[in-house]
């Protein structure tokens, strides 16, 4: 399981470097300033959100570092798939304030609360209800 987990983190690692990295740099561009206050709010809590997402799905590799050869596997295992998972969810968090941001920037519509909400449905579809109902219905746990 220690093996799958890994693999699993190095897909969400890579896509969560990405965005924070993305985001780190914002700040220093011509049309941060230009932002109201609403939107460098969000912009703040997004690079927050993303440095926790950031930290939390580097965690396993960490711990996996500093336990290794300790016979504890089956308690870094569980530890390190909270982590991953928990990890999952601050970058849904992240991803969705940097929708936010980008498209009230973009279009300054009123519709842009509404698509945002349906491309997080989409997200938890995809990433929760699905798998869920995968493990539901195909096993006996």
């Amino acid at each position: 399981m220690w093996q799958e987990l890994i693999q699993e983190v190095r897909v969400a690692q890579m896509g969560v470097q990405i965005l924070f990295g993305f985001l780190l740099t914002v700040v220093f561009t011509e049309k941060y300033d230009d932002l109201t206050d609403t939107d460098q709010t969000i912009y703040l809590m997004t690079v927050v959100l993303g440095a926790c997402a950031t930290g939390a799905l580097i965690g396993p590799v960490s711990l996996h570092r500093l336990v290794s050869g300790r016979r504890v596997k089956p308690q870094a295992v569980r530890l390190a798939s909270r982590l991953t998972l928990l990890g999952l969810v601050l970058l849904l968090a992240t991803t969705t304030a940097s929708l936010l941001l980008i498209l009230r920037v973009a279009t300054h519509d009123d519709f842009v609360p509404y698509l945002v909400a349906g491309v997080v449905g989409w997200y938890l579809l995809c990433w929760f209800v699905l798998p869920l109902w995968v493990r539901h219905r195909h096993t006996s746990q």
